[in-house]
C-alpha cells in the first residue's frame, strides 16, 4: 500500500496538477461535501436508532471514506472517550462493508451516468500513462526499475519517519498521505533542481505491481463473518450509507463536474474511495476507461484528492463533528 501511494506521489508533476485548475477545486469541493453528509447521516441515524452519536461517525466518513486504518484509529479513541468497548470492531466490520461495496457499485453507477452519454472509445496510437490503462505494455530498462525502487524506498522511509513525528500532533496523517506527500516533494524537488528527471514508465508499471498485490491482499484477508457480528441498526446505517454514496455520485459528483464521460469517471472513482479506499477507486477507473476509452482528467484528479486532500479534509470534518456533537 505505501509503495502505491508512492507511486502516486511521484507521478504527480506539480505542473500537470495545475492544469487541473479549476476542476481540482470543484472536485475537492464535492468531495468535503460528501464528507459533511456522510456524518451528518450517521450522526442522525444513530441517534433514531438508540445508539451513541459517535457510532454514526464510525460509520459515517471514519471508515467509509477513511478507510481501515483510520477507523482503527478512531475506534480506539471512542472505545477509551465515550466508553464504547466495541467500537474497534464496528469500526473494522464498516470498513470492510464500505471496501467490499465501493468496488460493488461504482461500476453500476457509472454504467447508469454513461447512457446517452459519449464516450472517446480506443484509438491506435493512443498515449496511454500512469494507472489509466494497466494492460498498456511500458518498455522500461533494468537500471530504471532499480532507480525507481530507490525513490520509493526513500518515500516510505522519510513519509513513515514523518508520520512518526506528526503522531499525536494537531497535524497527525496516516503513513500513506506522509509517503505521498514525500513523493510529491521528491518528484519537483529533483526536477527543479535538475539532478533526475523521474521515469514515469517505471513508475506506473510498479505502481500498478503494488496495486494488484494491495487488491489481492487486501480482499483476501477480509473477514467477512465479522460483518454477521454486527448489530442490526449498525447494518442499517451502512446501507443507507452505501445508498446515499450511490446517489451523491449520480446527483451530485456527476452533474457538477459536468454530466460527460470524466464527470462518469470521476463519479465511480468517487464511489470508490468514498466507500472504501483510493486503491479501490482507482481499479473502479480502470475497469471503466478500459471499456469505454481514457479520461486522463479523472486520473489525475482522483489519485490525488483522494489519497491526500481526502485524509486532511476528514480530519477536520471528524474533529468539527466532535465539537458540536452532544455527548463528546
Amino acid at each position: 500500500m505505501l509503495i502505491f501511494f508512492a507511486s502516486i506521489g511521484l507521478n504527480a508533476d506539480l505542473a500537470s496538477l495545475a492544469r487541473g485548475g479549476r476542476a481540482l477545486g470543484i472536485f475537492l469541493a464535492v468531495v468535503v461535501g460528501l464528507l459533511v453528509v456522510q456524518d451528518l447521516v450517521g450522526v442522525v441515524l444513530a441517534k433514531l436508532l438508540g445508539l451513541h452519536p459517535a457510532m454514526g461517525l464510525l460509520a459515517g466518513s471514519i471508515t467509509l471514506s477513511g478507510g481501515h486504518g483510520t477507523g482503527a484509529a478512531w475506534g480506539k479513541v471512542f472505545a477509551e472517550r465515550f466508553g464504547l468497548g466495541n467500537a474497534p470492531e464496528a469500526a473494522i466490520a464498516a470498513a470492510t462493508f464500505g471496501l467490499i461495496l465501493g468496488g460493488l457499485i461504482g461500476g453500476p453507477v457509472a454504467r447508469y451516468l454513461l447512457r446517452g452519454v459519449k464516450t472517446p472509445g480506443h484509438h491506435a496510437g493512443e498515449d496511454a500513462s500512469g494507472f489509466e490503462r494497466p494492460d498498456e505494455v511500458r518498455l522500461i530498462t533494468v537500471p530504471a526499475v532499480i532507480e525507481t525502487l530507490a525513490l520509493f524506498s526513500v518515500c516510505v522511509f522519510f513519509g513513515t519517519l514523518l508520520s512518526a513525528r506528526l503522531q499525536g500532533g494537531a497535524l497527525e496523517l496516516p503513513s500513506f498521505v506522509c509517503v505521498l506527500l514525500v513523493g510529491v516533494v521528491l518528484r519537483n524537488a529533483l526536477a527543479a533542481l535538475g539532478w533526475y528527471s523521474v521515469f514515469d514508465r517505471a513508475v506506473s508499471v510498479l505502481g500498478n505491481v503494488s496495486l494488484a498485490l494491495f487488491l489481492i491482499l487486501a480482499l483476501m484477508s477480509l473477514r467477512l463473518w465479522e460483518l454477521g457480528s454486527l448489530a442490526l441498526p449498525i447494518l442499517v446505517l451502512l446501507a443507507v450509507q452505501s445508498t446515499l454514496m450511490a446517489c451523491y455520485a449520480i446527483f451530485v459528483t456527476f452533474r457538477v463536474m459536468g454530466r460527460n464521460y470524466d464527470a462518469a469517471v470521476l463519479a465511480a472513482g468517487h464511489c470508490g474511495f468514498g466507500l472504501g479506499a483510493t486503491p479501490t477507486a482507482i481499479a473502479n477507473m480502470q475497469a471503466v476507461t478500459d471499456r469505454f476509452g481514457r479520461s486522463p482528467l479523472a486520473f489525475l484528479l482522483v489519485p490525488i484528492v483522494g489519497a491526500f486532500f481526502l485524509d486532511i479534509s476528514n480530519a477536520i470534518v471528524i474533529k468539527v463533528f466532535l465539537m458540536v456533537m452532544p455527548g463528546a
